[in-house]
């Protein structure tokens, strides 16, 4: 069984031969990850990219209680705050001293319109919504230091975007899933209004109508089924048919933590997640990059026989605020795990070579000064 692309015309039958990987394993998951890789070897060559990045979490208070997270906090929890600009512009320079290029801005959605206390915090800083404040904030690292911003700030509607694009090289959020039943009570999306998967695409169409190279993707084993997985990245795909302007994709395994509603949930396992990435490289465009976490998964470079092309982004200095307890691999070790598996590790920018290109970007010229003739970094940090 196997799925062919031609183009920009998706063949009609793909959703449901994709719908029928569910239960390869032996031989026939062998041959499904030797077809995602032979997809990604035409289209991305033997180059594995990541991005050299500060994380910024501008604030950890949101409206949302989603059953897996750690990185939120309530009024009251010890780190329920907002960073001060100057907290800001700290990460920002120390980052830039230690060769980073980007700027990935994660943040809580709109907790103003839950807590007073967010609503107060706001107004010490001088703002009425935490967009507003997140404008601001990548101003002032662009107008102190040479990196980039990437907004990763949940659902936003298209004013919120052509504001945040000016401010901007790239966005993203995670569509996680296009199932409204994890929205019930006792699922991991329950009174999570943000988490609505109509709001979701809806700010993916409209990053795409104003040309913003925007990041997205799926979030395995929170209790969706595989025939979910696949309705997900078919409706990633079909936005990006029309609009052109999902960069990347990624596939992320939910790991459960301590303290959450789903402390005790069953993690997807390591067959499941290679599964579905080589499912995810065969029903994405070949143009649209996939990536999956190496902190998540101990033998990561098993993830280059599935089709993957990306690491995603990694920090000399910041931890993963989403999985603080999984440390990142030292760049050395990712480079020499990746380039045992035949490929080569790179250095990109927070907007990949395909997206360079587009001269009505803001920071288009930014960005250009900053990169090479084949579009990834100028100066390479893979050692």
């Amino acid at each position: 069984m196997s799925i062919e692309r031609s183009g920009e015309q998706v063949d009609p039958c793909m959703a449901e031969e994709a719908k029928a990987f569910a239960g390869l394993a032996g031989h026939a998951l062998t041959a499904l990850k030797r077809q995602a890789a032979d997809v990604r070897d035409r289209h991305w060559g033997k180059a594995v990219s990541y991005s050299r990045k500060v994380f910024i979490p501008l604030t950890t208070m949101c409206r949302n209680t989603c059953g897996y997270c750690t990185f939120v906090k309530h009024p009251g929890d010890p780190g329920a705050n907002y960073m001060t600009p100057d907290e800001v512009l700290a990460v920002a320079m120390n980052g830039e001293r230690l060769g980073c290029k980007e700027a990935l801005f994660s943040l809580g959605e709109r907790p103003e319109r839950r807590y007073e206390e967010a609503r107060a915090a706001l107004a010490r800083l001088g703002y009425t919504s935490t967009v507003d404040y997140l404008v601001e904030a990548c101003k002032l690292v662009l107008d102190h230091t040479k990196l980039v911003p990437h907004v990763n700030a949940g659902t936003l509607d298209e004013d919120e975007i052509a504001r945040l694009r000016e401010v901007s090289g790239s966005m993203g959020m995670m569509l996680e899933n296009v199932s409204r039943r994890l929205m019930k009570p006792g699922m991991a999306h329950h009174a999570c209004p943000d988490k609505a998967p109509l709001l979701r695409l809806r700010t993916i169409e409209a990053a795409g109508r104003l040309g913003v190279p925007f990041t997205t993707g799926i979030l395995i084993g929170i209790g969706e089924t595989w025939d979910e997985r696949v309705d997900s990245l078919v409706a990633i795909d079909e936005i990006h048919r029309r609009y052109g302007n999902v960069q990347e994709v990624i596939v992320q395994n939910f790991r459960a933590k301590p303290g959450t509603a789903m402390a005790q949930w069953a993690e997807p396992s390591r067959a499941d997640m290679l599964r579905t990435l080589a499912m995810a490289r065969l029903v994405l465009d070949p143009s649209i990059s996939l990536q999956a976490p190496p902190n998540l998964e101990q033998d990561f470079e098993d993830y280059l026989d599935c089709g993957i092309n990306d690491w995603g982004g990694i920090s000399p200095l910041t931890a993963d605020h989403i999985n603080p307890e999984r440390a990142w691999p030292a760049i050395a070790e990712l480079a020499r795990r990746t380039e045992a598996r035949g490929y080569r590790l790179v250095e990109r920018l927070t907007v990949y070579p395909a997206h360079l290109g587009v001269e009505t970007a803001p920071l288009h010229a930014t960005l250009a000064g900053m990169a090479r003739a084949d579009g990834f970094a100028r100066d390479q940090y893979v050692a």
